[in-house]
């Protein structure tokens, strides 16, 4: 029997990143679907399914606050994964006040990014206080 992989959404403003974690997730049995811009990733979340979304806080249309936002509106339950350079406080406390299960500071920690999806989908759940 061949394992499912996990598909996610992943939403990140700079192009050599998007390629980076697309390779390395592919790596790990995760498939990965890179929009552009704001309005696509929206688009994609409303129309297909996906395991998790990670976000990045630039998103070229919306923040990465206000695109999690969005996307709590219409869906509830899948979980939304912020991988950013942000790395104060703040930036944690208001991602995951806005609707984000977890937030990990790139660059880097591909390893909790993998984990953070994996243990998502397994229902494990992710709890607001995990942040990298």
């Amino acid at each position: 029997m061949i394992p499912l992989r996990l598909r996610v959404l992943f939403s990140e403003d700079n192009q050599d990143t998007r390629e980076m974690i697309s390779i390395l997730l592919d790596e790990v049995g995760i498939d990965v679907v890179c929009p552009k811009t704001a309005h696509e990733v929206l688009d994609l979340a409303k129309q297909e399914h996906f395991d998790a979304f990670v976000l990045d806080n630039w998103t070229p249309g919306l923040s990465g606050l206000d695109l999690c936002r969005e996307i709590r509106k219409f869906n509830l339950h899948t979980p939304i994964i912020f991988y950013s350079a942000a790395a104060f406080a703040h930036d944690k406390a208001q991602a995951l006040a806005s609707g984000a299960q977890c937030y990990i500071t790139k660059p880097g920690n591909v390893q909790a990014l993998t984990g953070a999806i994996r243990s998502a989908r397994k229902g494990k759940g992710l709890s607001a206080s995990r942040a990298h």
